[in-house]
């Protein structure tokens, strides 16, 4: 089925259907967090926070790929739809909750219909945008996570403080829906049928595989669930083995391995993976040092990462006009670039430097991450036939998913390790004034003379945050270097 432009749809229309999609997601994220302390409080379910959280990130990860196979299938508009829908109902459901496992199980089947909302409106702008206008669609797109995590936090506090924290999920409804209506009337496809049965072998071995994936990169790092994380792994491995069996077998796979010999593809996405894993590393603990060494609340905490978002749209709009002079491979080193002078420098400064210079390294990440998110979606899509576009774009979003999984259990293990070594050797310190001194609030309960070396150890914790985060990046270049194929991605996009 070739998913290509269809001359009757509404470009604009649709364009405005897919930024309010990506939007409204966007701000879930955040504005969950905003509001999770007065969620807490009314529903009594401290020890079940974390599974708000993180069963919406499993949910969609798990569907993501399925989605993406499936819109290959029968067409990007009614997959979305139905993404958008189930979207829809689950944060309804969410707003009504009146206990913490009805919320739980609500954020369930929300998490069900944000698993097609990410990666096919990707997709869709790569059907009705050719490859010289897409780069800039992409970077429109992407920047919602931007201005999302700008106003979700002043949103969810004043819905939370004038109304009720139940709006911070209703506020969903009117968007998904005005969005669901949009798609359904302007934008137009021609599909052709296919015949062949659907693989539900592969899409239960894949379920159970990510699933298992990602509940044992989210609990190995804890020494609590260290068996439970294991136990998870292992279900993955075993269930990830009998997938590649099962689908050489099948006729139309909902995980087509031919994507795994192409070597763009396959180099691009792994590049993407570790990309995405530094990204959630410097967004969760650039604020945490404006906070707990620095000393700043958490507003300013928060903004320093704003560049980012600001200079990432700009790294978008380049990365469209390298790709007219330049192939992606070497785009992708010129990001990498960046993005490793931004970690050198982040490392080196003092303990004491300046919150300017941080908003500087935060622009310079940004036009990186920029960049290299991009480039990778846009290779993604191009290096892979028009009937596998869907699929290719929902395995680059779960590629992404999984190293921010990944690489946030890598980081919380070297935070953790060099706060508990600090604390060893500092007499009189304990784990809860470390605590407290991560909360400017709570900072004046840590004694006068423990705040500077629990500050040090902070520091020295974060610094090899960035260290690690070094190497990662350092290996995305090595990586890169072995794709050299990508130079004919522009005449295969234009092709198209």
């Amino acid at each position: 089925m070739g998913q290509e432009r269809n001359s009757k749809t509404k470009v604009g229309p649709v364009t405005t259907a897919v930024f309010m999609s990506t939007f409204m997601t966007a701000v879930e994220g955040t504005i969950v967090s905003t509001a999770m302390p007065t969620i807490v409080s009314d529903l009594h379910g401290l020890s079940l926070m974390n599974w708000v959280f993180s069963i919406y990130m499993l949910m969609c990860a798990v569907t993501t790929p399925i989605y993406g196979k499936l819109s290959d299938r029968f067409g990007r508009k009614p997959l979305i739809n139905i993404g958008l829908f189930v979207f829809v109902v689950g944060s309804l459901l969410c707003g009504l909750s009146h206990s913490m496992m009805q919320l739980i199980l609500a954020r369930v089947i929300q998490g069900l219909g944000a698993g097609a909302i990410q990666p096919l409106t990707f997709t869709i702008l790569a059907d009705i945008f050719p490859i010289e206008k897409r780069a800039k669609m992409i970077g429109f797109n992407s920047s919602a996570w931007g201005v999302a995590s700008i106003i979700a936090p002043l949103l969810g506090g004043f819905l939370v403080q004038q109304l009720s924290w139940h709006w911070v999920f209703a506020v969903n409804v009117p968007i998904g829906i005005i969005s669901i209506l949009l798609i359904q009337c302007f934008l137009k496809e021609d599909i052709t049928t296919r015949h062949s049965p659907i693989d539900y072998p592969g899409i239960c071995l894949l379920t159970m595989c990510l699933i298992g994936l990602m509940l044992g990169l989210q609990n190995v790092s804890g020494s609590d669930n260290l068996l439970l994380g294991i136990f998870a792994l292992v279900v993955a491995v075993i269930t990830g083995i009998a997938l590649i069996i099962v689908e050489q077998r099948q006729v139309d796979p909902i995980l087509p391995l031919k994507l795994f010999s192409n070597k763009t593809f396959m180099v691009q996405n792994i590049v993407v993976l570790l990309i995405s894993g530094f990204l959630m590393g410097f967004e969760t603990y650039l604020p945490i040092r404006m906070q707990s060494v620095l000393g700043f609340n958490p507003t300013l905490g928060g903004f320093a990462v704003t560049p980012s978002s600001i200079v990432w749209l700009v790294g978008s709009f380049m990365a469209g006009k390298l790709l007219t002079k330049y192939p992606p491979h070497w785009i992708m080193n010129l990001s990498l670039g960046f993005l490793i002078v931004g970690c050198v420098i982040t490392i080196f400064v003092p303990i004491h430097t300046a919150y300017i210079v941080f908003l500087l390294i935060s622009a310079i990440f940004g036009y990186g991450f920029g960049l290299s998110i991009t480039i990778g979606t846009m290779t993604s899509q191009s290096v892979v036939s028009t009937d596998e576009v869907g699929t290719a774009t929902s395995f680059n979003t779960l590629a992404r998913s999984l190293g921010q999984t990944l690489m946030i259990s890598l980081f919380g293990i070297v935070m953790n390790t060099v706060m508990a070594q600090g604390v060893a050797r500092t007499p009189g310190l304990t784990t809860e004034m470390m605590d407290n001194m991560i909360n400017p609030e709570t900072a004046t309960q840590v004694p006068t003379e423990f705040l500077e070396p629990a500050r040090a150890i902070v520091f020295d914790g974060l610094r090899w945050i960035f260290i690690v985060g070094l190497g990662i990046l350092l290996t995305a270049l090595i990586v890169n270097l072995f794709d050299r194929e990508s130079n004919r991605l522009l005449t295969q996009g234009k092709s198209k």
